[in-house]
């Protein structure tokens, strides 16, 4: 049984999703405070939090856990700059409860969904696993400061971990029937579509005097269905004996804030208004992944590889569900 904490938010519930399709066991635990239950389907599901370490113990033994995927964390990097005592509590203590939780209950294996922002500002070039890891915010020093917890229980104790750092999740379920639903949403494809469904006035650019082609920052998007078969090709890879290790995300490509807004346009039929506004403190640049390692070892590929695709599945879920999981 896999348990999988943050499972009724964005990513976690389409790994819920995807691992279920292909015949495996999930117990589902959220404290559905970002979360929506309506995203976990018929997945068993405990509401709690992961600092209740007895109640994960507890659920460890019910569900006779053996595996842990790891979603439950805070990831606005503005807000990560203005709160961070609110990151470094959830973020870091909370990982550190569950951590301690799976070594009482004997749980060896751990998926983890780290970031590209424990990076920071690269520059221009493709980012490898061996690029320095430098945050520019706090939210990606979080997420650093759990992968060295990781690291330091699987040299200690034995428990072994793939840290997963994606770039810039995005699209919807194929379905349509589930997709990315935050309050306040922050990622860049889904505001864009709110300005296309008039919820928005315009869709603001934050900063266009970057170091890049057309002055606005560059990303690597990435299907949130791509990022699941990852996820589960991680698990794969431990319970065959696997050693821990860390993986990059992405499509290799990446695509300016202007080229995202344009494609969106083309996508929806609908001149999106777009206004440039002030730089956003803790943004690099650019951030595009070399994700070689992970097609080498793993044979991950991603099957949704062009934006279009990309934003057509946010654009099939948004359209039909223009409030979210909100009836």
């Amino acid at each position: 049984m896999i348990l999988v904490t943050g499972g009724a938010g964005y990513i976690g519930s389409h790994t819920v999703r995807e691992l279920r399709s292909r015949g495996a066991d999930v117990v589902v635990y959220d404290n559905l405070v970002t979360g929506h239950i309506e995203a976990v389907g018929s997945a068993p599901f405990v509401k709690g939090d992961i600092f209740d370490k007895e109640l994960l113990v507890k659920t460890f033994a019910e569900y006779k856990v053996d595996s842990v995927v790891h979603f439950a964390a805070y990831s606005l990097v503005g807000e990560s700059m203005s709160d961070p005592a609110k990151y470094y509590r959830n973020n870091v203590a909370g990982t550190l409860s569950l951590l301690d939780a799976m070594l009482e209950a004997g749980v060896k294996y751990l998926v983890f969904s780290s970031s590209a922002a424990t990076y920071g500002d690269t520059g221009d070039g493709l980012i490898t696993e061996d690029s320095p890891q430098r945050p520019t915010s706090v939210y990606g020093q979080t997420k650093l400061m759990m992968e060295q917890f990781m690291s330091d229980y699987d040299k200690a104790y034995g428990m072994r971990y793939v840290a997963l750092r994606y770039f810039n999740a995005a699209g919807a379920h194929v379905s349509g029937e589930i997709g990315e639903a935050h309050k306040p949403e922050s990622h860049l494809i889904p505001i864009i579509l709110q300005a296309a469904l008039g919820q928005r006035s315009h869709i603001g650019i934050f900063g266009d005097d970057y170091p890049t082609r057309d002055g606005t920052c560059i990303r690597d998007y990435i299907h949130i269905t791509d990022l699941a078969d990852a996820h589960i090709r991680a698990l794969d890879y431990l319970k065959n004996g696997g050693k821990s290790t860390y993986y990059n995300l992405g499509n290799g490509e990446g695509f300016s804030v202007k080229e995202v807004i344009e494609t969106a346009r083309r996508v929806t039929g609908i001149d999106i208004p777009a206004r440039v506004e002030g730089r956003r403190p803790g943004d690099p640049a650019t951030l595009v992944a070399s994700s070689e390692k992970i097609k080498r070892e793993l044979g991950w590929k991603p099957r949704f590889d062009s934006l279009d695709e990309i934003v057509a599945s946010a654009w099939k879920w948004h359209s039909t569900h223009p409030h979210g999981f909100e009836k």
